[in-house]
């Protein structure tokens, strides 16, 4: 019964079939309506003309999330990596996907097991929100996505630092130019970041910006240089995300080319023992039994 249930929950539509796949996307409506659910609870009159609705709906998901969540507790074990009843249940209980699991389930909980401020339980109720990374165990372009990142994380850590030394050098090049100017847009290098931020990004809001010429042209600098250096990142998730694309195309090309169906494999079988008979290993006799043999099989 264990493996079973494993095997239904797995995220393995090959090893689980048709349920698993079922089951895989109810549970990915049931988080998308979820999500759906906490946005409009957010305007306050459907809140309220709807309130019982949202109370029964939230229960509904609770109960469901919290089988669900007991049920991978308990079937778990089925996999190597988390072999025992306690130690394999509690490796499995620190594991990314079973922390989200139970982040989606806490806020319900907690405002009943644990008193707490009116305002803390509006903003234990946000984190439902996070139920949308659980679908990162259903969906196979998370999947797809998250391979991207973990293919190209060396990558991404290098850019990342060169971003942040560039902020670093930028700021302060800003402030030294800007601050006489602008003592209260440029008052520090802390406050100078925000400008050199809002540049990096290419957003610009326009309520700080360099008025000294040579502010201007190394404000110029440094928006070309945003550009550039949040188009490398961009290229290299790109080009990681094809790449899992492309693998797993030829993964399932191979498995394609190494499936051999039962005829195909009884014609081979047929085909050796003929060239054994015709190279005389075989005797009359022995070729017609195992033929027979091949047959019935």
């Amino acid at each position: 019964m264990k493996s079973r249930v494993h095997l239904l929950m797995a995220g393995d539509p090959e090893r689980g079939g048709l349920a698993s796949r079922c089951f895989d996307a109810c549970l990915m409506a049931l988080i998308v309506a979820n999500v759906i659910a906490v946005i409009l609870e957010s305007v306050e009159g459907i809140f309220l003309h709807y309130r019982e609705l949202f109370y029964t709906f939230e229960l509904f998901s609770v109960t469901v999330f919290s089988i669900e969540y007991i049920l991978r507790l308990w079937t778990c074990t089925e996999t190597p990596d988390y072999h025992g009843a306690v130690l394999g249940r509690v490796r499995y209980a620190f594991t990314p996907m079973a922390l989200v699991d139970l982040v989606a389930i806490l806020p319900f909980f907690l405002p009943i097991l644990i008193p707490m401020d009116l305002r803390f339980v509006r903003a234990a109720r946000l984190l439902r929100l996070f139920r949308l990374l659980k679908l990162g165990r259903y969906s196979y372009a998370f999947k797809m996505l998250s391979g991207a990142f973990q293919r190209s994380k060396e990558t991404l850590a290098v850019a990342a630092s060169v971003l942040v030394v560039l902020l670093i050098f930028a700021s302060s090049l800003m402030y030294y130019l800007e601050h006489e100017a602008q003592p209260e847009a440029f008052s520090s290098i802390p406050q100078a970041m925000w400008w050199t931020i809002v540049t990096l990004t290419t957003v610009g809001y326009g309520d700080v910006y360099p008025v000294t010429p040579a502010g201007k042209l190394l404000g110029s600098f440094i928006a070309v240089m945003g550009i550039g250096m949040f188009a490398i990142p961009a290229g290299v998730l790109a080009t990681a995300f094809i790449e899992e694309i492309q693998k797993k195309g030829s993964k399932t090309t191979r498995e394609e080319e190494t499936t051999v169906s039962p005829q195909e494999e009884t014609i081979a079988l047929l085909e050796r023992l003929d060239a054994l008979h015709d190279k005389g290993v075989l005797s009359d006799d022995e070729f017609l039994a195992q033929k027979e043999r091949i047959l019935k099989r």
